[in-house]
């Protein structure tokens, strides 16, 4: 079986690493953040989400923490990985509130919009080839 994110690529240009499944999370709902074949999903940030990140985003009009049953959406707690809208997190990071992010899960579309750089400040996960970082 061909997972849902083949095709896709990690900020590394590696294959995109699922981002997480408990609960499920992607634009797709199928645990990646992957943008699908027309490049339109924008959830591509794989982010452990935080109280202080949940706040922002509820202060700046995204709630993230109500459940949404009818969207398969449970509602997050802090420490939940989640894809979030690369803008969103853009946001968060701008107003001093960025969640860690799991490089190896978050779609290299994101670059895009986000430097590497910046994402690197917040990453909480290295990729095997430590060479990469460099």
């Amino acid at each position: 079986m061909t997972p849902p994110s083949a095709g896709e690529f990690n900020v590394f240009g590696e294959p995109l690493q699922p981002c997480g499944t408990d609960p499920v999370t992607g634009y797709f709902r199928d645990g990646s953040c992957r943008c699908g074949p027309t490049q339109t999903a924008t959830h591509t940030v794989c982010a452990v989400v935080t109280r202080e990140f949940l706040e922002q985003q509820r202060a700046a009009g995204n709630d993230l923490t109500t459940a949404m049953p009818s969207f398969g959406f449970p509602g997050l707690v802090p420490g939940d990985r989640w894809c979030v809208v690369a803008a969103r997190w853009l946001q968060a990071y701008r107003a001093g509130a960025a969640a860690p992010v799991v490089l190896a899960s978050t779609n290299r579309t994101t670059l895009e919009l986000i430097p590497l750089e910046v994402l690197r400040e917040h990453a909480v996960d290295v990729p095997g080839d430590i060479s990469s970082l460099g």
